[in-house]
């Protein structure tokens, strides 16, 4: 089972509740794509985008938008939504610090100049070791970043509303990431959409400290195994297909 609905968690103050589905509490049934018998939400990123264009639509996006594809699936989802929405679009880099015996245990997130956000774990560690991490992510921020937008600067965010898109979210740490990096390059809002997205992690991004000012989905599974479970297409987006949609927007 799979509700589709107009998935808002709205940021207030750090003591109040964030609902995972609308705050009048309604819930509506979407319409399945089917193939062959084999039920699923998106023909594939580009659909998915434009549903979720339409979502955003309804629900509206206040402010001076920026919107920012998490590379690389995140991002022909975003380009359907730049389109729609006639905003500028641009990818998101980020690198999760990971601790060095935990790697997947994440201390913080570097972004783009020189974007730097530390959480509380980083206490456990020594400046030597937060460093040594730090030009570790920061080389194949770099790499990534040459990689994806070229010799282009990144859009600035200083007074804007920063639209995160991805095509999916599972756990939300990336999404997290990228929220805190956003905020820290002078985004007034931040706001995280997704075609997919189970309700516990709407609820955790929707947290004051993850800096998410609302959360938007199209389809919130009670029941979620992998974001490439709501596709019939979910190939892999590569470089080169973030690149050429970058240059082409740019142009």
């Amino acid at each position: 089972m799979y509700m589709s609905a107009s998935v808002t968690a709205r940021r207030r103050s750090c003591a109040t509740h964030f609902p995972a589905f609308r705050p009048d509490g309604k819930r509506t049934l979407g319409k399945p794509a089917r193939d062959n018998g084999r039920v699923s939400a998106f023909r594939d990123r580009a659909d998915a985008g434009r549903r979720l264009a339409a979502r955003l639509m309804e629900t509206g996006v206040d402010g001076d938008v920026v919107v920012l594809g998490l590379p690389r699936g995140g991002v022909p989802v975003a380009a359907e939504i730049a389109a729609v929405l006639g905003a500028p679009l641009d990818v998101i880099v980020v690198r999760k610090l990971g601790h060095p015996d935990q790697p997947e245990y994440a201390f913080g997130a570097i972004g783009e100049e020189d974007t730097r956000v530390l959480t509380g774990g980083s206490r456990m560690l020594s400046a030597a070791q937060i460093e040594r991490v730090g030009a570790a992510e920061s080389a194949e921020l770099d790499r990534r970043v040459r990689r994806l937008r070229g010799d282009r600067p990144p859009v600035p965010l200083t007074g804007k509303t920063a639209l995160i898109v991805d095509d999916g979210i599972a756990t939300g740490a990336t999404a997290a990431a990228a929220c805190q990096v956003a905020r820290a390059r002078g985004a007034t809002k931040v706001v995280v959409a997704a075609p997919v997205a189970p309700p516990g992690a709407i609820t955790d991004l929707a947290d004051p400290e993850r800096l998410a000012d609302e959360v938007i989905a199209v389809v919130t599974p009670e029941t979620f195994s992998a974001v490439g479970s709501w596709y019939d297409d979910f190939s892999p987006t590569t470089d080169d297909e973030v690149a050429v949609l970058l240059s082409a927007w740019t142009a």
